[in-house]
């Protein structure tokens, strides 16, 4: 049913026939989601050298047993994770991965179901089946493929059957993976640098033109909108206030205040009542002079806003809210070349790409 939607919202040009005939072989010609997943990745990213596994494949699995019965029988990954977001918060920061008593799952045909300790038995959330701690033992033991470690047990997997000496990710994924090194630490498994990765913006002609009219350079648009308007109405002398006038308007008050006080104190409630009044015709006197110099300068205000929405659509980053089909079809494979190219993963970078 997707693929004629898909069909229309790709086009027919050289690129998207491509793409068209990728995704259909991808998720029509394999079994599981998993092998239609890696068929895709590899056709767009293997000439990079990127290789793809099974995360579920029975030699994988092996190496974490220990990991697994720690988890459901021991639940020491959680409590060492509880008590490192117990530190975080303690300094502020949110916890991203709540861990549960049991981190692991249980894989059936067309099921995976979350495991949860049960009295003496361990019970599967949703479908009626339990099983005793010795028959989890031995599914552990001969046939480890059928368990499946959730996020929080997800990272020390990766470390143990492919040990990294850093991990790139985005801002969430470090984040939670904060939680974990006292986990790491305690069950002697070695914890990666955590490096940021890179983030790319791609601006056609048009958009370029619009950044060059407002005077800013792309790396400006980083910056939030109100900042950047804030910034254009400073540099244009569009900025109106009455700052002086304010202070002249609180030393004639205090002079007053202390003139009525010496005559009769209880007048002062009166002065000062009078005092915000001015004041607030003064604040109102500068806000809808601000108003008018922005909308005589609507243009150009504008266009600072239509870049600011191409580079974060409804707020959030482009790449949130681009697909890469788009730009695959526009640039075809050299798409890939251009993002590599510029990548540095020693850097923490922002990055917008002027199309050529």
């Amino acid at each position: 049913k997707i693929l004629p939607v898909l069909r229309d919202a790709l086009g027919i040009s050289t690129n998207a026939n491509y793409l068209y005939q990728l995704f259909e072989k991808s998720y029509l010609q394999h079994g599981t989601l998993a092998d239609a997943t890696r068929y895709l990745v590899n056709e767009l990213f293997g000439q990079y050298g990127l290789v793809t596994i099974d995360g579920n494949d029975v030699a994988f699995k092996t190496q974490i047993k220990n990991l697994l019965k720690t988890d459901i029988f021991e639940n020491t990954p959680a409590q060492h994770v509880l008590e490192s977001i117990k530190k975080l918060e303690a300094l502020g920061y949110h916890a991203q991965v709540n861990p549960r008593l049991v981190n692991s799952f249980y894989l059936g045909t067309n099921l995976r179901a979350r495991l949860e300790k049960n009295g003496e038995d361990y019970k599967l959330v949703g479908p009626e089946q339990s099983f005793t701690k010795k028959e989890l033992e031995q599914i552990i033991e001969k046939s480890p493929e059928l368990i499946s470690p959730n996020v929080v047990l997800r990272p020390m997997y990766q470390q143990l059957v492919l040990p990294n000496i850093a991990y790139v990710g985005g801002p969430g994924e470090l984040a939670y993976w904060l939680e974990f090194k006292q986990m790491f630490e305690a069950l002697n498994v070695f914890y990666p640098i955590l490096m940021p990765r890179n983030f790319f913006s791609i601006v056609d002609r048009s958009v370029k033109q619009k950044i060059d009219q407002t005077k800013f350079t792309e790396s400006d648009f980083f910056k939030s909108e109100q900042d950047l308007i804030k910034v254009y109405m400073q540099r244009n002398d569009l900025e109106f206030d009455l700052n002086e006038e304010t202070e002249k308007m609180r030393t004639l008050y205090a002079d007053i205040l202390v003139r009525t006080e010496v005559i009769d104190k209880t007048l002062s409630g009166n002065v000062n009542a009078e005092k915000q009044k001015s004041l607030n015709r003064l604040g109102r006197i500068v806000t809808k002079t601000n108003k008018a110099l922005k909308k005589s300068s609507e243009t150009e205000l504008n266009r600072i806003k239509i870049v600011k929405q191409w580079l974060f659509p409804n707020g959030s980053p482009q790449e949130r809210f681009e697909n890469f089909s788009s730009m695959y079809i526009k640039y075809g494979p050299a798409f890939f070349d251009i993002i590599k190219n510029e990548t540095n993963v020693f850097l923490k970078t922002q990055k917008i790409i002027i199309e050529s």
